[in-house]
């Protein structure tokens, strides 16, 4: 027996480096399922906030996370409950083995588990079961092969993404995401404790539906990580206070229709960071679905928000709501629609007239009928108020002096500027005529804060982005800075609509021919936005103007981009800041190029009393002297008509009243002129 002893332990190492060698063949011949996870995509903002996810196919919420984003109290309670030697074994614990299988013997049923934490994540990527000893075999096969295969932090990574959490949750981000509406890796120990707890059983410790089984599993994965000397006492007694989640979170869905277009200009691409702000576009949806609830059938609103300086857009809405259950069309991104721009071309058009030496603000201006061939455009109100500053012109939006400058300029250089600014105009008929200058033409919401955001930059084009890391360099200057200065100097002193705050605000509205399309698009030192309210459709909507209905909008945009305006600063040294009579000739008043347009010289003149006269109201009424005109003449005060059918060029009017009244007298011929005066 002696002498066989030897041979026998020789045949036993044998036989135990064959099993050895049997068993790694056994594990290296494992055939290893995808460990590429088919994540959510996600659409971030500029600071890595969650804007926008995507289930994957089967319907899941799984975003990707590594351990890198996690708590890192998180991995130490996780281990610390679920596999304390994960460092130590290779995929199969037989400590842990030997317990749970001495246990079984003793007791007569299963008392503890031996499933290390890489078997857990074996059985999750097969999908397979736990209770059956093939598929532990099988969980065993797989753990010592990924281990083999694979770090200790990959199999961590996998855990934290495959990990279920009860219906269409996977994974510790999307977890924290739904249960606490923040990311992993900033969470509290009581949060930690959940999100360790609800993987072992996660449709029966739901804390929306069994709170009392989730705050039991809560309190004994808290014990075992005190025992373990992760977390202490103080940290548990905060934790066990602290309230469950009464329901699981609406995971984001701000800018769905930028969120859409980064998924269609980068389909493979599974994340997207964009230029915009989360808070600030949470805040502007708000704004948006607050006011459509109060207007009228159909309505819809899109805003634009950039940084002028950057050219980055920090906020794009592009309906009330996603969705077309409220008859709003809300699945169509109105800041991209081709619509008319009604009046929002005028700052344009004044600031090349500047440029071209046609005009200057101070450049008195006719606003008195004019035919241009068979066009005949008329001021929004149709009245005619003669001889203004091109400064007022602009400020009152008067269609008849811009329509005058367009001419001067040519239809074609106004196209040309706007193409440098960055924009691709619509034009309905192909050719550009002097109806663009009010609005005959097609471009979107986004282009116009391009415009404008080009303007409020000293005239310099810049592109607007969205995609987060790029840049774009136009090099192109659509206006001089000194005109650029000057329509900001006249924009801001535009009165805003009532009850908004005198904030100095540059902006500019317009309203579409037929009422289809209101605008109003602003800007300070820093910040540019526009905002359009009308049907996606393109039908009116009766009564609807800028002024009245996207004004008010504009300026509550800026209360929640900040709290005060950015000044637009001092001009320009070139700036020529010079009142009317220091003008040079040629620019104290404007005069047509074609001659066509020039008053005749026998045209209407209010000759008495002169613009500004202040009179004193004796009871006896005011005497008004004209020449020239057409027989009859009517005359109206403050627009209204106090006398008609006129043949004299002298005329005693009754009292008009005290204080400042404007007097206009139309010949025949509907050509006018008018006085302002003082009445003490």
């Amino acid at each position: 027996m002696r002498r066989t002893w030897p041979f026998f332990c020789v045949a036993l190492l044998f036989a135990a480096a064959a099993v050895r060698d049997g068993v790694d063949q056994w594990v290296d011949q494992t055939e290893l399922p995808s460990l590429i996870a088919d994540t959510s995509v996600e659409v971030r903002d500029r600071h890595g906030a969650l804007l926008r996810a995507y289930t994957v196919e089967d319907g899941l919420w799984r975003l990707g996370a590594t351990v890198d984003q996690v708590d890192p109290r998180f991995v130490d309670v996780l281990l610390a409950y679920e596999d304390k030697r994960f460092y130590q074994h290779s995929g199969v614990d037989a400590l842990a083995l030997m317990r749970a299988g001495m246990q079984a013997m003793w007791r007569g049923e299963v008392v503890s588990g031996a499933s290390t934490l890489t078997m857990q994540v074996a059985r999750l990527l097969e999908n397979s079961g736990t209770g059956a000893w093939r598929g532990k075999l099988r969980q065993m096969r797989l753990a010592l092969a990924l281990e083999r295969r694979l770090s200790k932090k990959d199999i961590l990574n996998l855990y934290l993404v495959h990990a279920p959490y009860g219906g269409n949750i996977e994974g510790i981000r999307a977890a924290s995401i739904a249960w606490f509406d923040k990311e992993p890796n900033r969470l509290t120990p009581a949060q930690i404790a959940l999100l360790v707890a609800l993987p072992q059983s996660p449709n029966t410790r739901r804390p929306d539906r069994f709170a009392g089984a989730a705050s039991e599993a809560r309190g004994r994965v808290l014990q075992r990580a005190l025992a373990a000397g992760v977390l202490t006492e103080g940290d548990v007694e905060a934790a066990l206070s602290e309230l469950l989640p009464a329901k699981k979170r609406v995971f984001p869905s701000l800018s769905p229709h930028l969120a859409d277009r980064a998924l269609d200009a980068r389909p493979d691409a599974l994340k997207h960071d964009l230029t915009l702000d989360a808070a600030l576009q949470d805040s502007l949806e708000g704004l948006a679905q607050q006011t459509v609830a109060g207007l009228g059938h159909k309505l819809s609103i899109a805003m634009v928000v950039a940084d002028h300086s950057t050219g980055e857009i920090l906020a794009s809405v592009g309906s009330a709501q996603f969705s077309g259950a409220d008859q709003r069309q809300g699945f169509i991104d109105m800041t991209r629609a081709k619509r008319s721009p009604g009046s929002t071309l005028k700052p344009l058009i004044y600031g090349l007239s500047f440029d071209q030496g046609l005009a200057h603000p101070e450049t008195m201006i006719r606003d008195a009928p004019v035919r241009f061939g068979a066009y005949a455009p008329q001021n929004f109100d149709g009245e005619f108020r003669g001889d203004v500053r091109v400064s007022e012109a602009l400020s009152q939006s008067l269609n008849i002096p811009v329509v005058m400058l367009t001419e001067a300029l040519g239809p074609a250089n106004l196209m040309a500027a706007l193409r440098r600014a960055g924009l691709e105009p619509k034009l309905p008929g192909g050719k550009a005529g002097l109806a663009v200058a009010l609005g005959g033409v097609g471009v979107s919401l986004e282009e116009l804060v391009q415009l404008y955001a080009g303007l409020a930059r000293g005239g310099d084009a810049v592109d607007l982005r969205w995609v987060g890391g790029e840049e774009y360099a136009r090099n192109q200057s659509v206006i001089s800075r000194s005109a650029a200065w000057h329509l900001g100097h006249i924009l801001s002193n535009i009165a805003p609509p009532p009850g908004a705050p005198r904030n100095r605000l540059a902006y500019k509205t317009g309203t579409s021919y037929g009422h289809r399309d209101t605008w109003a698009i602003g800007f300070d030192g820093r910040h540019v936005a526009g905002v359009w309210i009308g049907r996606p459709d393109g039908t009116p909507v009766p009564g609807a103007f800028g002024a009245d209905v996207a004004a008010p909008v504009l300026f509550d945009m800026f209360q929640h981009i900040k709290p005060e305006l950015d000044p637009l600063g001092p001009p320009p040294p070139e700036t020529i800041l010079s009142a009317n009579a220091q003008l040079p000739e040629p620019l104290r008043k404007f005069r047509s190029r074609s001659a066509v347009f020039e008053a005749p010289k026998d045209g209407l003149t209010l000759v008495f009393p002169p613009d500004g006269a202040q009179l004193i109201d004796d009871g006896d009424g005011v005497t008004i002297k004209f020449k020239h005109g057409a027989k009859p003449f009517t005359v109206l005060a403050n627009g209204l008509p106090i006398a008609t059918g006129v043949r004299r060029r002298e005329v005693a009017l009754p009292t008009v009243g005290r204080g400042a009244s404007t007097l206009t007298v139309i010949d025949a011929a509907g050509r006018s002129d008018r006085v302002t005066i003082w009445l003490e």
